[in-house]
C-alpha cells in the first residue's frame, strides 16, 4: 500500500469516528496540522474519496460520510429504496425479538427519562430542552433519532463524560415541530430535490414527480413534509407555493419571511370586510364619545410611518399639567371574532422588516380609517392625566373620543422645535409653546422614572438602507433623540396609568409583564463585573432594578460601558404578555400593559375591548367569564408570537448584513470583542456589523474559554482576550445560506 492509499485509510478512520463532526477543507487542515506544502496532496486525498463515493461534501462545503455507503438497493431515481408498511413493521418486530431474546427492552418498551423539546445544531447535535430543568441535555449525532428542531422527543439519559454536561438518546419522536420548510428546489429528470435553506435541517427532502408544482431549479418553494424519513431514506414531501427564483429581488427576505411561518398576504375574506367597515366616521359614530376635535393634537413619527397608533395634546391647568394621549380606536372596526380579528389574533404583530412591513391588520385600515392622519376626525380611546410639578398623577380620565389631529410631526421636526430652531419653530407657530410645555412634562416624568430604579438600555440602533433591487447601499445609525423620548415617556405613562386603573378594578386583563433577574444569572453577572474591576451591590438573590439602574450609570463614558450594557441585558428575563399583573422589573413599574399601538399590537387591541366594555357598561358576569376563558391564551400566544416577529426581523437584517459586507472580504476592519464562547469570540465593528473569530484561527496557542470572566486564555503563553477588548479583523468569508460572518484577526492573516 502505498503513501497515498495509507492517507486515503487514515482519512477514512477520521471521518468514521464518533467524535468527527463535518467540516470544511481548511478546518480540517487545521485540525490535522496540514502543512501549507502538503495541502495540494490533501487535496488530491479528499478530492478521490468523493469520487470513489465513499465521502461527500454537504451543500454548505463539509466533508462527511457518504450516506450511500450502506447497501441499500437503488431505484432509477437514485433514492433509497422506501420499504412498504409492511416491510417496516416486519422489520420493527424482528429487531424486537432479537432484542428481548439479549434480554434487552425493545424500542417500544424503553421509558423514557425525560421529554422534551428538541434543539438541532448545524453540525448534527443537538440538545434537549426540558420545562424546569436548569441545564439543556446534550445530545450526539449519533443519539439523535432524526430528531429536527422543535420536535418533542422522549429520551433516555446516557453516560457523559466526568463534570460535563448531562447527555441524552433520542427515543422516540413524539410530535413534530414543524411540517413546512422553505429551500431552494434542484429539479432532476425524474424527480426533484429541496435544500432547506435552514441549517437546523441538513437532510435534503425528496420531491416526487408530479409534486413539484412545476417549479424549476433555482427556485425559492415552500415544501410540506409528507414523509419525515429514517436511516433507510430520507424526508419526502411536495411543493405548496413557489416564491419566486433566488436572484429575483426581495425573494431572499420573503424566504425568510415564509420560513417562520408568516403571510404576507391577507386572505380575500379578511381584504373584502376591511373594506367595507373602513367608513370614515360619522355623526352616529361619534354618540355617546366625548368630543374632543377642539382640542390641539399632533401625532409625533418618523418620516415614513403610515400607521400612526398615537396622538397627543397638553393644556395647562394652573401648575399641573393635563397631558392627553389619544390612541385609535381600532376596535370599532375589528369586532371580536370577526374574520379581520381572527387574522390579526394569528399575526399577534406587525413585522418590521428592512425593506418593508407586513401589517397586523390591512393597509385599509392599518394606514387608513385606523390611521390617525392630519386633517381628519378620527375615533380614539383617550387616556388624559393630570400630573404635578413633580411629575406625580394626581388625576385621570380614560375615554371614548373622536379627535381631530392638528399636525402630522416627525421626531427630526420636533427635536428642532425643542432645541429652538426658529425657522421650525416658525413652521409650527401654532404648537411650539405647547411643544416646550411638552418637553418641560417628558423630562420630569423620566426623572421619576429614574428615581423610583428605571432601567435605560439605551443601544445604538442601524438602519439598513436598501435600493429598489434589495441590495443592501449602505449601514447609517439610526439618531434617537429628545422627541423619541417625550414620546417614550408619554406612552409609558399612558401604559401605565391603565393597567393600574384596571387593576384597582380587579378586571380581567392583560399585562405586559417582566420578572425580576434569575439569581443564578445575577451572581454570574457579578462575578463578571467584580474581574473587570466593577461592582454590583444589592442581594443578587432579589436585586432591586435601581442597584442594576446605578451600576449602569457608574459606567457612562467607560470604555466597558458598552460590553458591561450588553452583558447585563443578557441577563435579563424577556418581557411578556400575562393575565396577571406582576410588575415590570425593567421599569421598576408595579402595574404596565400594552395600550398605545392596536393598529400593530393584538394584545393592545384586546384590552382595548376590555376597556369598552366597562365604559358601556357592558363587564356582566357572562362578559367577566369569557375574558377569563380566552385571555390566557391570547397572553401566551401573543407572546410566542412576538418572539417570532422579532427572531424574524434579526435573520432579515442579518442576511442584508451579510449580503453588505460580502463586498469587503480581505478588508481590513477595527472592532471590539462584544462575546465570547468556547468555538471562539465575536467581534462587532463599527457600523455594528458581528462576526466570528473562531478559536481554530487563533494559530499561536490553544485557547480555552473561561466562563467565570469570560475570556479565552492560552494555555502556553497566558495571552488573554476579554469583552471589549479593541482588536483588529480581516474579513476572511461570509455565508449568505448560514447568514454568518467570519472575520480572522489581522496579526494570523499569513497564516
Amino acid at each position: 500500500m502505498n503513501g497515498f492509499e495509507k492517507q486515503k485509510h487514515f482519512m477514512m478512520d477520521v471521518f468514521k469516528s464518533s467524535s468527527y463532526i463535518p467540516m470544511k477543507k481548511k478546518d480540517l487542515e487545521i485540525l490535522l496540522d496540514v502543512e501549507k506544502d502538503k495541502r495540494t496532496e490533501f487535496a488530491s486525498v479528499l478530492n478521490e474519496l468523493v469520487e470513489e463515493g465513499l465521502v461527500e461534501v454537504t451543500k454548505r462545503g463539509k466533508y462527511q460520510l457518504a450516506e450511500n455507503r450502506p447497501k441499500f438497493i437503488k431505484t432509477k431515481d437514485h433514492r433509497k429504496k422506501k420499504p412498504t408498511k409492511a416491510e417496516a413493521a416486519a422489520k420493527k418486530q424482528s429487531l424486537n425479538q432479537v432484542a428481548k431474546k439479549a434480554n434487552k427492552p425493545s424500542y417500544d418498551d424503553l421509558e423514557p427519562d425525560i421529554i422534551g423539546r428538541f434543539i438541532s445544531h448545524k453540525d448534527g447535535y443537538g440538545f434537549i430542552e426540558v420545562e424546569g430543568a436548569e441545564e439543556d441535555y446534550f445530545v450526539s449525532r449519533d443519539n439523535t433519532g432524526y430528531a429536527m428542531q422543535d420536535d418533542t422527543v422522549a429520551a433516555v439519559l446516557t453516560f457523559g463524560a466526568p463534570g460535563k454536561r448531562q447527555e441524552a438518546k433520542v427515543i422516540r419522536i413524539i410530535t413534530h415541530g414543524f411540517s413546512d420548510v422553505v429551500g431552494t428546489f434542484e429539479k432532476s429528470e425524474n424527480f426533484g430535490f429541496v435544500v432547506a435553506d435552514s441549517n437546523k435541517l441538513d437532510r435534503d427532502i425528496f420531491i416526487p414527480a408530479g409534486k413539484d408544482m412545476g417549479a424549476v431549479s433555482g427556485h425559492k418553494v415552500v415544501c410540506h413534509i409528507d414523509d419525515y424519513g429514517d436511516d433507510s431514506h430520507k424526508p419526502e414531501g411536495r411543493i405548496t407555493e413557489i416564491i419566486g427564483h433566488k436572484n429575483d429581488p426581495g425573494v431572499d427576505i420573503l424566504s425568510i419571511v415564509r420560513s417562520f411561518g408568516i403571510e404576507t398576504e391577507f386572505p380575500d375574506k379578511v381584504i373584502k370586510q376591511a373594506s367595507t367597515v373602513a367608513k370614515p366616521v360619522s355623526e352616529a359614530d361619534m354618540a355617546g364619545r366625548k368630543d374632543l376635535r377642539d382640542l390641539c393634537v399632533i401625532t409625533i413619527d418618523g418620516e415614513d410611518t403610515k400607521d400612526i397608533d398615537d396622538g397627543v395634546s397638553l393644556e395647562m391647568d394652573g401648575d399641573n399639567y393635563v397631558l392627553g394621549v389619544h390612541i385609535a380606536d381600532v376596535t370599532n372596526y375589528v369586532q371580536e371574532s370577526s374574520a379581520l380579528d381572527v387574522e390579526a389574533l394569528k399575526r399577534g404583530t406587525s413585522v418590521y422588516l428592512a425593506d418593508r412591513v407586513i401589517p397586523m391588520l390591512p393597509h385599509t385600515l392599518s394606514n387608513g380609517m385606523c390611521s390617525l392622519n392630519e386633517g381628519e376626525d378620527r375615533l380614539a380611546l383617550s387616556c388624559i392625566m393630570t400630573f404635578d410639578t413633580k411629575g406625580n398623577l394626581v388625576d385621570h380620565e380614560i375615554c371614548e373620543s373622536v379627535i381631530h389631529s392638528n399636525h402630522r410631526m416627525t421626531y427630526t421636526s420636533v427635536y428642532a422645535i425643542m432645541t429652538g430652531d426658529e425657522a421650525e419653530r416658525g413652521n409650527y407657530a401654532d404648537v411650539s409653546e405647547m411643544i416646550d410645555k411638552m418637553y418641560e412634562l417628558s423630562k420630569i416624568l423620566r426623572a421619576k422614572r429614574k428615581k423610583r430604579g428605571s432601567i435605560d438600555f439605551d443601544f445604538p440602533e442601524t438602519h439598513i438602507l436598501i435600493d429598489e433591487d434589495g441590495k443592501v447601499v449602505g449601514l447609517a445609525p439610526y439618531e434617537r433623540n429628545d422627541a423619541h423620548k417625550l414620546i417614550e415617556d408619554f406612552m409609558l405613562a399612558a401604559n401605565e396609568t391603565v393597567a393600574e386603573h384596571f387593576n384597582l378594578m380587579e378586571s380581567p386583563f392583560v399585562y405586559r409583564v417582566h420578572g425580576a433577574p434569575d439569581p443564578e444569572k445575577m451572581q454570574s453577572l457579578g462575578r463578571f463585573l467584580g474581574a473587570c474591576g466593577y461592582a454590583l451591590k444589592g442581594n443578587k438573590d432579589s436585586i432591586h432594578p435601581k442597584e442594576i439602574q446605578k451600576m449602569l450609570e457608574s459606567l457612562k463614558g467607560h470604555e466597558d460601558e458598552a460590553v458591561i450594557t450588553k452583558m447585563t441585558l443578557r441577563s435579563m428575563q424577556q418581557a411578556k404578555y400575562d393575565v396577571e399583573c406582576k410588575g415590570h422589573f425593567g421599569l421598576a413599574a408595579q402595574y404596565y400593559c400594552h395600550f398605545t399601538s392596536p393598529i400593530r399590537r393584538y394584545p393592545d387591541l384586546q384590552i382595548h375591548r376590555i376597556i369598552k366594555d366597562h365604559l358601556r357598561g357592558r363587564m356582566n358576569e357572562r362578559k367577566i367569564s369569557h375574558y377569563e376563558s380566552i385571555l390566557p391564551e391570547v397572553a401566551n400566544q401573543t407572546s410566542k408570537l412576538e418572539r417570532r416577529a422579532e427572531d424574524c426581523e434579526r435573520e432579515v437584517d442579518k442576511l442584508k448584513m451579510v449580503q453588505f459586507m460580502k463586498e469587503f472580504i480581505g478588508q481590513q476592519f477595527e472592532g471590539s470583542i462584544s462575546s465570547i464562547t468556547g468555538w471562539g469570540m465575536y467581534v462587532e465593528l463599527e457600523n455594528t456589523v458581528e462576526g466570528l473569530v473562531h478559536v481554530s484561527t487563533l494559530y499561536d496557542d490553544h485557547y480555552e474559554f473561561i466562563e467565570d470572566n469570560i475570556t479565552l486564555v492560552g494555555e502556553r503563553t497566558g495571552r488573554t482576550f476579554k469583552l471589549g477588548q479593541p482588536v483588529t479583523v480581516i474579513l476572511d468569508s461570509v455565508d449568505e445560506q448560514a447568514r454568518t460572518i467570519d472575520f480572522i484577526l489581522e496579526e494570523f492573516q499569513r497564516f
